[in-house]
């Protein structure tokens, strides 16, 4: 895991090409901006980082209009150098693109979140794999459209910083192969694409990416470096409703046992109208109460001696036997078992969540 990140947000500058793209296919932004209670002051400048969730549900809405893959030649069309802020540069002024596109792994967290998108360069022989991960699962539409578009964004910068267009040695996309494909072969400038992959990865020839690149100039890379460090150190993360609604559930939960209408009239709405607003983020009100005992639980469990029928009441549940049901439903073991293996973080059993009402990125 990058330690350069701020969990949960992307760069605004993600956000402001998502926003293009949705109007490109004549959708309308407008309306999810204003129920996550986005400013226009937020898409400028790389000060802000945008919650993750935003950039995957404007994502969707473009999806919703165009195939996946189109959204991804699309989302490249518009990402001229610059449009990513300082990760740009880190790639097209290194000395060599291979340094660049290093750079640009260190300091990913300038335009993702790391949490949940990762970067990997891997040097072999005669080649140069640049691999990205995604955590989404691969039948989601707009986290299939982020991966093809990474893919050939990396390519995209690389070919600027080489002065001339590369030419992949191979493409692998963990994604089910589409019906046509021809728009992502003009994305990474070769027909060798394979689908269905464990992984998402463009590979070169060792030899196209340590040549010297056509930009660079003495002490720039340091520059740049110190700049994206400068700018993590100094982002602003922003809060989506779901966030904010999180916030006070768990700060009802602190003070006793929350109830849908406390935490209604804590953020001056209706019961009626936060059920609403939890149904718009794909969530519940019984999944985000049981997230957050579970969270709870398990770290009691993991830091303190307390015994188990103490932490029932102090997280809700009727007794002791509650929550020895509840432990075994998500980790699929007892509080006992979890309390022995302090330091180790317990893994949810398959198909379970860490936390509800998740959107994939």
């Amino acid at each position: 895991m990058l330690s350069h990140s701020h969990p949960g947000t992307t760069s605004s500058a993600l956000t402001r090409l998502s926003v293009q793209v949705i109007r490109m296919v004549g959708a309308d932004p407008n309306g999810y901006a204003h129920l996550i209670g986005l400013a226009p002051e937020h898409l400028h400048g790389d000060a802000y980082r945008i919650p993750a969730s935003t950039t995957g549900r404007l994502a969707d809405l473009t999806s919703v209009h165009v195939p996946w893959t189109e959204t991804a030649v699309l989302l490249a069309r518009q990402s001229h150098v610059g449009a990513l802020g300082v990760w740009d540069y880190l790639i097209t002024a290194a000395p060599t693109p291979l340094a660049g596109i290093r750079d640009a792994s260190t300091y990913f967290g300038t335009v993702v979140d790391t949490a949940t998108e990762g970067l990997h360069v891997a040097e072999n022989g005669d080649h140069v794999t640049i691999s990205h991960w995604n955590q989404a699962d691969v039948t989601h539409e707009a986290a299939c459209a982020i991966r093809a578009y990474a893919l050939g964004i990396y390519r995209q910068r690389l070919s600027q910083a080489a002065g001339r267009a590369l030419v992949p040695v191979r493409v692998a996309l963990a994604v089910r192969a589409p019906r046509r494909h021809d728009v992502l072969a003009e994305l990474y400038g070769t027909r060798a694409i394979d689908f269905d992959a464990p992984d998402n990865s463009i590979t070169f020839l060792a030899a196209d990416l340590k040549a010297p690149s056509h930009h660079t100039q003495p002490g720039l890379s340091t520059v740049l470096r110190r700049h994206a460090d400068q700018i993590l150190a100094t982002a602003i993360p922003l809060h989506d409703w779901l966030s904010l609604f999180r916030t006070t559930l768990a700060s009802a939960h602190n003070e006793g046992t929350p109830t849908l209408a406390t935490v209604a009239r804590r953020m001056a709405l209706s019961t009626r109208t936060l059920q609403r607003r939890l149904d718009e983020h794909a969530t519940t009100w019984s999944g985000e109460l049981e997230s957050l005992r579970q969270t709870h639980i398990t770290r009691l469990l993991e830091t303190t001696d307390l015994s188990i029928d103490s932490i029932a009441t102090r997280s809700g549940y009727a007794n002791a036997r509650a929550l020895r049901r509840a432990v075994q439903r998500w980790y699929g073991t007892t509080p006992a078992a979890l309390r022995n293996k302090r330091g180790a973080s317990p893994r949810p059993l398959a198909g379970g969540r860490a936390s509800a009402g998740t959107t994939p990125t």
